[in-house]
């Protein structure tokens, strides 16, 4: 008999479909592949990500299932509205979902609150037996023992990197902005063993994208012993090229940055948020030292280690004089690549309770709570100064003039460690993450920073309530 099938998609197009952003990001997001990994045989499985290609609403599957952030919820209800009238059972999950189930769970035939791989498998049974039922629950720290490998043959070959797994979940920083400190979670680690048979399991992934691998925890340097112990292990993978993210202080440890050498890590992730101390110390980000993000770039770029910085608009302390000089302080320490946004007050965070508290909530939309609208009255900067400074900040950084040269200042600061051949192939794996990363950076910048910019500023201001859930359970 032929399998039923599932298709699982991680959505995208918050804004709807009708002019689709397809982002040109290099990897994929790692839930819709993990929870294809998880799924038992007894299923065939598609994943689609919505990053890179439409839902085929015509589709053959039997059962969907949509992993969505939270400024993505709007969407997903109206995707599953128009796959349940085609008698689709239709399941939601992620991390909106696990915060407020109450909310979510009338838009779907059930939903998975928490992490997924413990709960996921009796989903399936369930659903199969006719026996799905509304809301399946998971413990609030599971065990990550045992953990499935993803389904990289899954993966669509419109991304340059397949192979995405995770080593650690949670961060242990209070930062005011991150979802993960609307219900804190203990640090956690998976066994190193489990890390690197993810990292082995290329089966059905092309040869040339078997050498390169993004490892997506959200603060690899969590716990520094652990860290160092799996950056070992990889080195022994002899990879081109491996992509992770950590939080900034680490780089205060010379061994970890010498192992992520080793590693052939070529992309850092890093939460650099601010070269404004006082916007930093506001939001409690304070592992981060401006005055040692020059030093800590140019260690890692002479290792051949690109700097990929997150860099938040619209701190409460950020003043026009401060956006004013900011490319030029850009330019001076040296970042390869920024990921830019504007803040946003996520419900439930410290920063949300704390904007609202103070009446400065203006816009409910929850699909512009994804770092391109400003969805907040600043303290000291029109919404036309922001949007202004947002623009002009991308529109230099990533002007062509600008990749080039800061490619070339990254390629003159390498440092030898290998032989000529392994030197030459750095310099050219480096160049095509840099490349591909700037591309990528641009490519949003002109189709969703500026837009969203004009779109914004075009709207009239809404009621000022804050958004809050038909039957929220956080104060």
């Amino acid at each position: 008999m032929k399998k039923p099938k599932l298709l699982i998609v991680v959505l995208f197009q918050n804004l709807g479909e009708e002019h689709p952003y397809y982002a040109r990001n290099p990897a994929p997001p790692l839930p819709g592949i993990l929870l294809a990994g998880l799924t038992p045989p007894e299923l065939q499985v598609e994943v689609l990500h919505e990053m890179v290609r439409p839902i085929n609403y015509a589709t053959e599957a039997d059962y969907i299932a949509l992993s969505f952030m939270d400024y993505l919820a709007p969407h997903a209800y109206e995707v599953a509205r128009r796959f349940r009238p085609q008698g689709k059972i239709v399941i939601g999950g992620g991390k909106f979902a696990s915060t407020f189930p109450d909310e979510v769970q009338p838009h779907f035939d059930s939903i998975l609150v928490g992490e997924a791989p413990t709960v996921w498998p009796t989903m399936v049974r369930d659903l199969l037996a006719g026996q799905l039922k509304p809301r399946y629950v998971a413990d609030p720290a599971p065990s990550l023992e045992n953990i499935p490998p993803p389904r990289y043959d899954l993966v669509e070959s419109r991304y340059a990197v397949a192979i995405v797994t995770e080593a650690t979940r949670s961060c242990p920083h209070p930062c005011t902005y991150c979802a993960l400190n609307i219900r804190r979670t203990p640090f956690r680690m998976r066994p190193i063993p489990d890390v690197i048979r993810d990292l082995r399991n290329t089966r059905g992934v092309p040869w040339h994208k078997r050498k390169m691998a993004m490892i997506l925890d959200n603060n690899l340097g969590g716990d520094l012993s652990y860290a160092k112990a799996l950056l070992r292990e990889i080195a022994k993978l002899r990879f081109w090229a491996v992509g992770t993210q950590f939080s900034i202080e680490c780089l205060r440890d010379d061994e970890f940055v010498d192992l992520l050498a080793k590693a052939r890590c070529r992309m850092a992730f890093i939460g650099m948020e601010s070269l404004n101390d006082r916007s930093l110390h506001a939001v409690q980000k304070r592992q981060n030292r401006v005055e040692e993000y020059k030093e800590f770039f140019a260690k890692l770029h002479r290792r051949g280690i690109l700097t990929f910085t997150g860099l938040m608009f619209a701190l409460d302390e950020d003043t026009v004089e401060y956006y004013r000089r900011l490319p030029a302080m850009l330019d001076d320490v040296g970042n390869a690549v920024i990921l830019s946004s504007i803040a946003i007050p996520i419900y439930g965070t410290p920063l949300h309770r704390h904007v609202v508290a103070e009446g400065r909530i203006t816009d409910t939309d929850l699909s512009h709570y994804e770092g391109d609208h400003l969805v907040f009255r600043h303290p000291h900067m029109t919404p036309e100064e922001i949007f202004e400074a947002y623009q002009r900040v991308n529109r230099v950084f990533y002007s062509v003039r600008a990749i080039a040269r800061r490619w070339a200042r990254i390629i003159a600061m390498q440092v030898r460690e290998e032989s000529w051949p392994q030197y030459l192939l750095r310099l050219a794996v480096v160049s095509f993450v840099y490349l591909k990363l700037s591309i990528f950076q641009r490519h949003h910048a002109q189709v969703r920073v500026f837009a969203a910019s004009g779109q914004a500023l075009a709207q009239p201001p809404a009621d000022g309530r804050p958004w809050k859930p038909a039957c929220a359970s956080l104060a």
